[in-house]
């Protein structure tokens, strides 16, 4: 009996000019919004390994040169593209995609897309995910919104009852006759993603179970949905009071609540400026070594230091250069309040992301929008892993300058590298974190989306036994 009414209600589904418009424009967007990513994604990768290159050509091209003046002269390093954004772009688009290495400073993440568009991008931007997060929630509740009540409407539902129907039946067949075209639309958009990523000639390393398990994510979500409206459906008589309500449940979990989850850690946890933060690093670092001037106090007393461990009563019978020594231990300690300012900030990053997850109790969206970010290696927790990776390699870098200048030369003689110095310096290498360890994670959140799905799926069941 089950299988009858499947299949009557996918025909009157598919009979339905609305849904067979929407569906059309949806398709559409997709196509358009997979073209555009896909292009930008091709850009952007030949960008990285044209810019890549180069700069390391520049690099390995300085000839012969003081190493802390290379230190000074600087290098860049890039953030790779990851595959899976070209379905969840998450913060890419605002976070930089460059960080400028030098001695003495640690920079931040410059020159993201979002600095380079026109007032208009504040209006979105036509993504794959933001299909996928708006816009079909919008043909589930085109789909389900009447499902129920267009029976009380037209008097259909005693006639059913008389015909000998199983209400439970009913109910479990009108369930699944609303989610399968939904598991159809968005099995179709991921196999059109899986097909632009493979048609890349290099769409990078990542596990096709990062992109099933994105696929999962989504199908929970729209699950979720699917619940929700019929149950709005199955309580409400009227079907033009059941579509708006579940229109205002949409904007609700939609548009509201992130702007409530970011107010509130916004509010709990607030950021320093950007001017308290330089000044604060500043402050803290004049406290410290400063590798140009060693006649300072902290100076002094390392170069006593030095001076007692290897029994020598000047730095000019040390076995090294003591200033580029000096100059190294300056970069360490600095490297060390930057490192500490800023984990200060990491810390309030995962304390908001702890207030969002906390708030996301209140709307599928955001577990789904957290979960989506993260496989796709796009959310913050992504760029603060390439930006310390790029930190440490800047003090990497400074460690090899200043030890060829150690090594190499006396105190007070200005050392000059040979040419080939710069090519034994090891290339920036940069990797994401793996599938395991964005699930270890994002535990908490999945188990927040699971928990919405076991709700919505009690409410609308139990609530609707004896239908």
């Amino acid at each position: 009996m089950i299988r009858y009414i499947v299949k009557k209600e996918l025909k009157e589904i598919l009979r339905d000019g609305r849904f067979k418009i929407s569906s059309a424009i949806v398709f559409l967007l997709a196509l358009v919004a997979f073209f555009i990513t896909f292009k930008q994604y091709k850009n952007t990768t030949a960008l990285y390994n044209e810019a890549k290159a180069n700069e390391r050509k520049v690099w390995e091209s300085q000839g012969e040169k003081n190493p802390h003046s290379a230190a000074h002269y600087g290098n860049y390093v890039f953030k790779p593209k990851s595959p899976l954004s070209l379905i969840d772009q998450g913060v890419d688009k605002y976070t930089g995609v460059s960080v400028f290495l030098e001695a003495h400073n640690r920079n931040e993440a410059a020159f993201s897309d979002a600095a380079d568009q026109t007032a208009l991008s504040r209006f979105g931007a036509l993504t794959p995910d933001f299909i996928l997060l708006y816009i079909i929630p919008l043909i589930i509740i085109l789909i389900g919104y009447n499902i129920f009540s267009k029976e009380i409407e037209g008097s259909t539902f005693f006639i059913l009852k008389s015909q000998g129907v199983v209400g439970w039946k009913l109910f479990v067949g009108k369930w699944l006759a609303a989610l399968a075209p939904i598991i159809a639309i968005t099995t179709v958009l991921f196999t059109v993603a899986a097909i632009v990523l493979t048609s890349l000639s290099d769409f990078g390393l990542f596990e096709w179970k990062e992109f099933f398990a994105l696929y999962l994510v989504y199908l929970l979500y729209y699950l979720i949905f699917t619940n929700v409206v019929l149950f709005i459906s199955s309580k409400v008589k009227k079907s033009g009071i059941a579509l708006v309500i579940n229109l205002v449940f949409w904007v609700l979990a939609c548009f509201v609540a992130p702007k409530v989850a970011s107010n509130l850690a916004d509010a709990k946890y607030p950021y320093p400026s950007h001017q308290e933060f330089n000044e604060q690093i500043a402050n803290e670092s004049k406290q410290g070594l400063d590798g140009h001037n060693p006649w300072s106090e902290e100076s002094q007393k390392l170069q006593a230091q030095v001076l007692k461990e290897h029994k020598v009563d000047s730095v000019h019978k040390l076995p090294f250069n003591f200033s580029a020594y000096l100059m190294q231990r300056s970069e360490e300690y600095q490297a060390q309040v930057y490192a500490k300012h800023y984990n200060i900030l990491k810390e309030k990053a995962k304390n908001q992301g702890d207030v969002y997850k906390t708030v996301s109790s209140i709307s599928p969206f955001l577990p789904t929008r957290f979960l989506s970010m993260a496989i796709a290696n796009t959310d913050y927790q992504s760029h603060w892993r390439f930006t310390e990776a790029a930190e440490t390699y800047r003090v990497d870098v400074q460690r090899f300058l200043n030890g060829t200048t150690e090594k190499n030369s006396k105190y007070n003689e200005r050392y000059v590298a040979p040419a080939d110095t710069w090519s034994k310096l090891k290339e920036f290498e940069y990797e994401g974190p793996t599938f395991e360890e964005v699930c270890k994670q994002n535990t908490n959140v999945f188990f927040v989306l699971l928990i919405w799905v076991v709700l919505t799926a009690g409410l609308l069941f139990f609530t609707n036994k004896k239908y």
